[in-house]
């Protein structure tokens, strides 16, 4: 028999999510970021779904050849471009786009004898600090790039490091334009979170990640709320039904105890599947379509919730743990973490299926 555990991806909510940058970014081209399998939802089976964006994002260079072996033709950029100068021919050869954001990149391909050009990103720092050239050294990037006979500049990009937060940008955008200054590129700067204030940021390219998943990308704003609908619904059922007198408890160093009789449900899902451990008590799930909370410590394989207002509640009834019906956003604010953390998170042994939108929201 198979164990119940699902995860269902809803195509439809994915295209309806790109419609949906489209709207936020109506002049921008799309560049579809699908890092990390597609955030947890598997690169392959979300493509078609994704055939309206103008380019895809990733990291892993063997996912972006394997896109090309199987006929995708739409540009496809490394967001952190290329580690090693050995990779560089392969990533030309399959007309791959590299972000360039470090010296040693630059050296790489100052160095590089490539039988075909390369398209490059310049990455600007803008105050995120982690990767990008000063703003000052941009100029100066480019402009060697632009003479190296291999190399052919693609966009000056930066990524924002508060673009959720209100009157964060002010600061990043005045680094970035003097950056750009003069410079005839396209320019990409905006995530999911940019993407919604696309009149305010600009670019010729919007990189939109979490949005596409239906997740949101700010923490005081619902993913309903900006029109995104969920792609992903982690579902399963309850194994078992235990009845609780007052004082007793359910789970590894009884963290939660009966004050008064219970019914607690056991569900077939646990950290070892991505559910996080460190989930407390009351953190929100739905129950054959209701809002329950979970009861005691995350363990491997299972998780228990109160039954409480839920009589119909047995064996076999269904369970969402997020998705339709219930954001990941709000189960992982419970959790402590971010909704991308939760959907990246979804263990290799969970069954994934693809679904009709009815079902994935039934």
């Amino acid at each position: 028999m198979t164990r119940p555990l699902v995860a269902q991806v809803d195509l439809a909510a994915l295209k309806a999510n790109v419609a949906r940058v489209r709207q936020y970014a109506p002049a921008a081209k799309v560049m579809a970021v699908v890092k990390a399998n597609a955030y947890g939802h598997h690169l392959e089976r979300v493509l078609p779904a994704l055939d309206d964006a103008d380019g895809l994002a990733l990291l892993e260079l063997d996912a972006a050849l394997g896109l090309r072996r199987r006929g995708e033709a739409r540009p496809l950029v490394l967001l952190e471009g290329c580690f090693d100068a050995r990779e560089l021919p392969e990533v030309a050869a399959g007309g791959i786009d590299t972000v360039v954001h470090s010296p040693w990149q630059l050296a790489m391909l100052r160095e590089a004898r490539l039988a075909r050009r390369i398209g490059v990103h310049v990455k600007v720092n803008t105050g995120m600090n982690r990767l990008g050239f000063a703003p000052a050294e941009v100029h100066g990037v480019c402009d060697e790039l632009a003479k190296l006979p291999g190399v052919e500049i693609r966009t000056v990009m930066t990524h924002f490091a508060r673009a959720d937060e209100d009157g964060a940008l002010e600061a990043p955008l005045a680094r970035f334009a003097a950056a750009c200054r003069g410079l005839a590129w396209p320019r990409s700067l905006a995530n999911s979170a940019g993407t919604v204030r696309y009149a305010e940021v600009g670019g010729e390219w919007v990189r939109p990640g979490i949005m596409l998943y239906g997740a949101t990308p700010f923490a005081g704003r619902s993913a309903a709320s900006l029109g995104l609908v969920p792609a992903m619904t982690l579902r399963s059922r309850l194994i078992a039904v235990q009845s609780l007198a007052a004082g007793e408890s359910v789970g590894y160093g009884a963290m939660f105890t009966a004050r008064a009789p219970a019914r607690i449900g056991i569900v077939a899902c646990g950290y070892a599947d991505g559910y996080p451990r460190h989930a407390p008590n009351g953190t929100p799930v739905l129950v054959c379509g209701r809002r329950a909370r979970t009861a005691g410590r995350v363990s491997m394989d299972m998780l228990a919730v109160d039954l409480a207002g839920i009589p119909e509640a047995d064996v076999g009834s269904d369970v969402v743990l997020w998705g339709g019906g219930l954001p990941v956003d709000e189960v992982a604010v419970a959790a402590g973490t971010v909704g991308y953390e939760l959907l990246c998170a979804v263990a290799p042994r969970v069954a994934f299926e693809t679904v009709a939108a009815a079902a994935a929201h039934a």
